[in-house]
């Protein structure tokens, strides 16, 4: 059965229980992080991947970050090389669906992207799915590149869980990238694309329109 079938099926149950769903925090005022990385004084461009359920969403989200340069749909974490979506869909792959954000640094810190992953992109606290979907491959995780990027996410996690942000445990992997793959070209720029399809409306739409409501002063409008 397709993504789109299951998809459909799971929001017929209720409507509202995934629109409800599909803020991550919903009502949680999550702090910024207090370490961070350099921030260059002049332009530059690093990577960042984050995952967080379907990669719709996320890169719905960041392409709309003041200071990300682009954001691509792909696949991270596993052991298959070059997998496609039909092989990651199984969850025996160990990829997580992710996304590869570079970003100007001198524009938008990686501590500032972790903010919006952690605020208004998923729900950190649900194990293994995001709304409606579920498998490892919809886990919440962050494939840090270098030391600064796993010090400075590891830190915002243990600061988040100390202050109690959130009413249950952060689940979120920090964990080493060794590769990023591509997702297909049908994945790419989804949300933008398909505006009215259902998923698209109930489950990413409102994250961007939080991130524009949270987060005026990052979001922008490209």
């Amino acid at each position: 059965m397709s993504r789109i079938s299951l998809r459909m099926m799971a929001m017929a149950v209720t409507v509202l229980a995934v629109a409800l769903a599909c803020r991550a925090g919903s009502g949680t005022v999550v702090p910024g992080p207090v370490l961070d990385e350099r921030k260059p004084a002049a332009p530059e461009q690093r990577t960042a991947v984050f995952a967080g359920g379907c990669f719709w969403g996320i890169q719905a989200v960041f392409q709309h970050v003041k200071g990300v340069i682009s954001a691509t749909s792909g696949y991270a974490g596993g052991t298959l090389k070059n997998p496609g979506y039909e092989e990651v869909s199984t969850g025996r792959t160990g990829h997580a669906e992710s996304v590869e954000v570079v970003y100007d640094p001198s524009q938008v810190t990686y501590g500032q992207l972790l903010w919006v992953f952690f605020s208004v992109a998923h729900d950190p606290t649900e194990l293994n799915r995001q709304g409606p979907d579920e498998g490892t491959q919809y886990r919440s995780a962050i494939f840090y590149a270098n030391d600064v990027q796993k010090h400075v996410a590891e830190a915002y996690i243990a600061q988040l869980e100390r202050a109690h942000v959130f009413s249950h445990k952060i689940v979120t992997e920090v964990t080493a990238l060794n590769a990023f793959y591509p997702a297909e070209g049908y994945h790419q720029n989804y949300a933008t694309l398909h505006p009215t399809d259902s998923y698209i409306m109930f489950n990413d739409a409102p994250k961007v329109a939080n991130l524009k409501k949270d987060f005026p002063q990052m979001y922008t409008g490209k």
